[in-house]
């Protein structure tokens, strides 16, 4: 039975979708994987009536599974064979469309869509049209495309945040004049240094923004959708360029734009305007500022191609530098308005603030080495004693503005989170309101790089497993709209983000009784709700009925752990059955200089994380026994815990041979409350971390060195790994 015309259009979207796809894609990681798969899936079942399009989508589909099963990132084979389908098939469905044999797959699409009919020849030369290598003339325009490129990665941020904003209110002139500025200045730039696939794109697309300014487009979920897709797209080709300023590597793929240009010159149709997306509520009086957003999955409608285009003019690359620089300036100064006269910003190589936080660093263990120092030759109220406490105010001053150099706001990677609840939300056809609150919030940039994998996969996992589907929450009396809010807060010395939804909640019993069917525990094991909880994080553990295309197989919350315990963060869950579930997420400020408790053991100092210690205490006689099997345990408040001899796990001589001779530090990891036995706890301050190089890296237990006042240096432990070594 031959397939319809809404069959066919829904088929072209979802070919498109997968295209795109395959270009974020890469050899050795696994972004793309998930949704590559998915939408594979869904061409399956949409191809079941046509055969020879759904023998390759089939193998390919079988492809991406085995490395999903095996939990293995793309490699070079099954990339390949992810771009070679998703250029074959355009041209196919464009064959099936006008009658004409389908090529057989294998063969060069561009090549095989050159049939006889001149509509086929017609289709090829279109989908060859901006697919070209980027060409950046290197040598001659770096110091232009290092500008270019920080310029780009601005707008491609103000562009994702601008659309959300239109995903919610379409008729928000500051947003969509936004986006339309950003697209000119990245067109005029690209065209500048004869980038063509970027300025061939970015000009469709302005195009298209052109008309929604004149009011003669109504922007709906569709276009919005396809410029979110080419702003990808374009955002590839940056990286590109990227690349080839930092490791001098010229791009040597071509990222195909042709099907995004097809795609935004079908959307460009002044008639027919599809109606606009409810505006979402307003937040109610006496909330905090909280910025929500509606998703949902709409139909997309079917919408007529337009007349063929003549294909944008490339400006040739200008002859000289500073004729290219001045033109620059000039398009970016009229499309932005800028004023530079106000809130100049200078951009800094990192490795210089890198340089920089080393230097501070050294200099605040000078400062504490003249602390000790002065206390021990100069006497009170000394000349000695007040100079150094000027340098200590100074040093402290200094060591705070050098840590805000290295500080940026998360609300880029919260961006991010926006977009992928936008698209999960499509995919699994949920109603979702996301909310986001201090995003303003500021942390060192390594920790932003770092966490923005926990959070896809805790995103991923909320809208699959957290959230029910419409039908559910209304029968269960919830509202139709699932609601995710991802908020961050300062928190003393720490950040705290949380993931809050008011799905299904975690159930406790569940997981128990599933963790002793995979082994991870023992049947009749004792666990608290939290330490319940923390069985979430075992590696493979899943409570999943079925393996759905974005999670359930048990490869995402160990991630989700290891990342931010290579932070030295540690998650904490709370969660009622029926009600939702918080995850929440605390961080250190920095990863450069760390607030620790030192404590000695024998003649050696240990510095302990402040973030793992809970308290510290002298155990009486009585509170201190030995159990069979487990050793030597501590009644903390009628709860047994284990304790552990600091001078055995290193092998040193200590002083305290009773446990009720020296201290016990009561340290807690993975839900887990442990006790740690030292001779003597000695100070609390702040310590800078200093690497211990590549020879003794990896050692258990241990994080870091740090170099006290006196000179004297003192191992950072690591709680986490400490304890599983024990």
């Amino acid at each position: 039975m031959p397939l319809t015309t809404e069959q066919l259009t829904q088929i072209e979207e979802t070919i498109n979708r997968l295209a795109t796809e395959s270009i974020l894609a890469q050899a050795g990681r696994d972004d793309g994987l998930v949704p590559s798969y998915s939408l594979l899936s869904d061409l399956r079942d949409r191809c079941a009536g046509e055969p020879v399009l759904l023998a390759p989508v089939v193998a390919t589909h079988g492809a991406l599974e085995k490395l999903l099963d095996a939990a293995k990132p793309f490699d070079d084979v099954s990339l390949n064979e992810l771009r070679w389908i998703s250029e074959w098939l355009p041209v196919a469905l464009e064959c099936l469309k006008s009658g004409q044999p389908i090529p057989p797959y294998g063969a060069n699409p561009a090549a095989a869509g050159a049939a006889p009919a001149a509509a086929s020849a017609g289709v090829a030369a279109e989908h060859s049209s901006g697919d070209v290598m980027l060409d950046l003339h290197l040598e001659e325009n770096k110091e232009l495309l290092g500008e270019f490129h920080a310029e780009a990665v601005d707008h491609l941020q103000q562009i994702e945040a601008a659309l959300l904003a239109l995903d919610q209110q379409p008729e928000d002139p500051e947003a969509l004049n936004s986006i339309f500025r950003s697209f000119h200045t990245i067109k005029g730039n690209a065209g500048f240094l004869g980038l063509v696939p970027m300025q061939a794109l970015a000009h469709e697309v302005e195009s298209l923004l052109d008309l929604a300014r004149n009011h003669k487009l109504r922007l709906n979920a569709a276009i919005i959708t396809e410029i979110l897709r080419s702003r990808d797209a374009l955002s590839v080709l940056t990286q590109q360029v990227a690349v080839a300023l930092e490791k001098g590597q010229l791009p040597d793929q071509i990222v195909p734009v042709s099907h995004l240009i097809r795609a935004v010159k079908k959307l460009a149709v002044a008639d027919g305007a599809a109606p606009a997306a409810p505006v979402a509520a307003l937040p109610a009086e006496g909330k905090p500022p909280v910025e929500t957003i509606s998703f949902d999955a709409p139909e997309v409608p079917a919408v007529a191609p337009a007349p063929a285009e003549t294909a944008p003019a490339i400006v040739p690359l200008a002859q000289s530098r500073e004729a290219a620089k001045a033109a620059s300036n000039a398009v970016e100064a009229a499309a932005l308005g800028k004023n530079t006269a106000g809130n100049q910003t200078v951009r800094v190589n990192t490795e210089k603030l890198d340089s920089l936080m080393d230097v501070v660093g050294e200099l605040v263990i000078v400062q504490s080495q003249l602390i000790e120092t002065s206390r021990q030759n100069g006497g009170v109220g000394s000349n000695l004693q007040r100079n150094v406490a000027q340098l200590s105010r100074i040093t402290k001053e200094l060591q705070h503005t050098a840590m805000s150099l290295r500080m940026i706001p998360i609300k880029p990677t919260f961006q991010k989170m926006e977009r992928l609840a936008r698209d999960l939300a499509r995919d699994f056809g949920k109603k979702v309101t996301f909310a986001t609150s201090g995003e303003d919030t500021e942390l060192d940039r390594t920790v932003v790089e770092e966490i923005g994998d926990p959070l896809v996969h805790m995103v991923r996992n909320a809208l699959d497993h957290g959230l029910e589907p419409s039908a559910d929450r209304l029968a269960k009396g919830k509202s139709e709209n699932g609601l995710l809010h991802l908020c961050a807060y300062h928190q003393g010395s720490n950040i705290v983000i949380e993931l809050q939804d008011d799905g299904r909640g975690i159930d406790p019993d569940r997981i128990y009784k599933k963790a002793i069917e995979k082994g991870v525990i023992a049947a009749g094991t004792v666990l608290s709700r939290e330490e319940t909880y923390a069985l979430i994080f075992a590696p493979g553990f899943s409570t999943a009925e079925k393996v759905t295309a974005v999670s359930g197989r048990g490869v995402g919350m160990d991630v989700v752990k290891r990342n931010i315990d290579k932070l030295r963060g540690k998650i904490e869950i709370t969660s009622e059955v029926g009600r939702g579930s918080t995850f929440k997420i605390k961080l250190p400020l920095t990863m450069a200089i760390i607030d620790g408790l030192v404590v000695r053991v024998g003649t050696d100092r240990f510095i302990l994380p402040s973030t793992s210690v809970q308290r510290a205490l002298r155990p009486t006689r009585e509170s201190i026994s030995t159990i069979h099997g487990q050793g030597e345990v501590l009644d903390l408040r009628g709860k047994f815990v284990p304790v552990h001899r600091l001078h055995r796990r290193f092998g040193l001589p200590g002083e305290a041979v009773n446990p009720w001779d020296g201290i016990v530090v009561i340290v807690e990891n993975a839900g887990k409350i442990s006790a740690l036995l030292v001779d003597e706890m000695v100070s609390k301050q702040e310590v800078v971390i200093k690497n211990l190089g590549a020879y003794m890296q990896n050692l258990p237990g241990v994080a870091g060195a740090a170099i006290l006042g006196d000179g004297s240096i003192a191992l950072i432990l690591d709680p986490g790994s400490l304890l599983n070594a024990a």
